[in-house]
């Protein structure tokens, strides 16, 4: 016999043994008297013992039946807890949160949004897989993800935070030194800092094979030699807003990036019931991104 059915007979058992009036007791668990009587006998079939006497004027326990009522009590208490704690944990914004998301978006936007959810919410910690690894949220135990995409998976609820382009940047030491290039053709002429699978850099007028003394799978890496005056990247514009504007980066050959190419997302598995704190970080984060306008 299936477990479940056990347990239902049971918990049938102990409001009747509560009300010990068989009409009393299927009303209040909205159930036909006769569908109940039947649950019971079954109940005591399983058993193999008597739980109640039956008379035409009352209804009494046995022996049998008041240890089922005492063990039926303990397991429906039991249940209620759980019922209580699973529901408290589900809306409370607590526990951890796993994430994945890009580098160069954990370095600028991730690590800062994480700090300041944290600090609303204290009983929230972070796991955060920082690469650019394409997981699969619906078999990883993974609850949000930051993508750079231009086609988020149709699965997966999706929210887009922003668009941005790459830009062309180098030092002032450097274009001092080497000259600013006028044309998507003297790039050949530069020291240009690639990552390692994209040695063509896409333009508005087409793409152009480049090549310089490090190419790296680190952005990080190439911002740093950039900055040092050691060359010349293409990078995502979000990455280098705060060094072009402090003026250790000069863009340059601005009307041949292409604009807005490219978006972050965020996104999730579809859920029947969120929890409260996964909600809660999600509205958290477009509400960043909408009072930051993120400006190419």
């Amino acid at each position: 016999m299936n477990e479940h059915k056990r347990i239902e007979r049971l918990m049938l058992f102990v409001e009747l043994a509560q009300q010990l009036n068989f009409t009393k007791a299927a009303e209040q668990l909205g159930i036909s008297k006769s569908y109940l009587s039947e649950q019971i006998k079954r109940l005591e079939s399983d058993l193999e013992c008597p739980l109640m006497v039956r008379t035409t004027r009352s209804v009494r326990l046995t022996l049998q039946g008041e240890r089922a009522l005492a063990q039926g009590l303990v397991i429906r208490s039991q249940v209620l807890d759980l019922e209580r704690s699973v529901s408290d944990e589900h809306e409370a914004i607590k526990g951890v949160l796993r994430i994945t998301a890009p580098k160069m978006f954990t370095e600028i936007f991730l690590s800062d949004l994480c700090q300041r959810f944290q600090a609303l919410y204290p009983d929230i910690y972070f796991e955060i897989n920082s690469s650019y690894t394409t997981y699969n949220l619906n078999r990883e135990d993974i609850d949000i993800a930051f993508r750079a995409t231009n086609t988020p998976p149709e699965n997966m609820v999706a929210k887009k935070l922003f668009s941005y382009q790459h830009d062309l940047v180098a030092a002032p030491s450097y274009l001092e030194k080497f000259g600013e290039p006028n044309s998507l053709d003297d790039l050949q002429h530069h020291q240009c800092l690639a990552t390692l699978h994209q040695h063509e850099w896409p333009f508005n007028s087409g793409s152009v094979h480049v090549s310089g003394w490090l190419s790296s799978n680190e952005n990080h890496l190439l911002k740093q030699q950039a900055v040092r005056g050691s060359g010349i990247i293409r990078i995502a514009s979000y990455y280098v807003a705060e060094e072009i504007k402090q003026g250790n980066l000069t863009p340059l050959l601005t009307h041949e990036c292409i604009a807005n190419g490219n978006s972050i997302y965020l996104f999730y598995p579809q859920m029947v019931y969120p929890a409260r704190k996964h909600k809660a970080f999600v509205q958290f984060v477009q509400d960043y991104f909408e009072e930051h306008k993120i400006e190419n």
